[in-house]
């Protein structure tokens, strides 16, 4: 497949591409396992949250934490995910008529996607983060923790999904990607 070819800079073979390109994709690895590593543990105190609100309504008393609990753990597994969910090409995509245009045209657009995520989740996050200091005045009801803990998966998600959208720019600019979703092989 043809990628948009990437000016190439005066003095740009001083760098060893290579080991830059290693260090990058392992930093890039690094974040996605991170990301990972966070929404998985979400999924696990949200399976763990429900198991004990099933066995209690069978066994007559359900704890009124048990779904306070798992709207958090849901809102930390969405904060976590959503930046790798982008990386992985899961959040909703409609590409069907830019793919379908000539050459140039979809490297562009994918590119166009990806700077305007970014732009806009950076431009996102100073309110978010004015959200959750609003949080620290308030507690929730039935566990009694602050709410700037649960805001925050707000500011966290834009930092993923800008994150995210940053790397898949600067992959493309560098060339060592065309910004199509990486979906991991299947085993």
């Amino acid at each position: 497949m043809k990628t948009w070819p990437v000016p190439r800079v005066r003095g740009a073979g001083l760098i060893d591409r290579g080991n830059t390109v290693k260090h990058v994709d392992r930093f890039i690895g690094a974040v996605v396992l991170l990301a990972r590593i966070g929404a998985g543990l979400g999924f696990a105190v949200l399976m763990g949250a429900v198991l004990v609100q099933v066995i209690g309504r069978l066994a007559g008393t359900s704890p009124v934490w048990t779904e306070e609990l798992t709207r958090y753990a849901l809102l930390y597994m969405v904060a976590f995910g959503a930046g790798a969910a982008m990386r992985s090409g899961d959040l909703v995509n409609v590409d069907v008529i830019s793919e379908a245009l000539p050459a140039p045209l979809p490297w562009l657009l994918r590119l166009l996607a990806a700077l305007a995520t970014a732009g806009l989740a950076i431009f996102l996050l100073s309110h978010a983060w004015r959200y959750v200091s609003i949080g620290k005045m308030q507690t929730s009801p039935a566990l009694g923790i602050r709410m700037d803990y649960v805001h925050f998966t707000v500011w966290l998600m834009l930092v993923g999904l800008a994150g995210f959208a940053v790397l898949r720019v600067i992959g493309m600019l560098s060339g060592t990607e065309d910004g199509k979703p990486h979906r991991p092989e299947e085993e």
